[in-house]
């Protein structure tokens, strides 16, 4: 296995321990391995692959960059909601990892 393939599979496999945590139990791998996979570019970039839950500014960058960009909620007040309801339920985790906060804002949105 490629050094990238392991790097992505232990990321992947962090996502779904977390994911656990947070109480889902039927996690759709079809979507994680995307989430996964587009992060695959700052795969070596430790801080790119967590979310601080906790910092405004990551919140308001999750909610640009993802919620409006990739999954088109363009209401503010709504992204901003679903932000903070993942982040509290990951609250558990203190290195949230950014393909499971992913995974649950797509959840959120449907």
């Amino acid at each position: 296995m490629s050094e990238l393939k392991e790097k992505l599979a232990k990321f992947k496999a962090e996502a779904e321990a977390q994911l656990a945590k947070a109480g889902e139990t039927d996690i759709d791998d079809e979507v994680l391995s995307k989430l996964v996979n587009n992060l695959k570019l700052v795969i070596d970039n430790r801080d790119a692959l967590s979310v601080a839950g906790s910092d405004p500014k990551e919140m308001e960058t999750v909610r640009r960059n993802f919620l409006v960009k990739k999954l088109g909620v363009d209401d503010e007040e709504k992204g901003k909601a679903i932000c903070q309801e993942v982040a509290k339920k990951m609250s558990d985790s203190r290195l949230k990892n950014r393909a499971a906060f992913y995974y649950l804002c797509k959840k959120q949105v449907g």
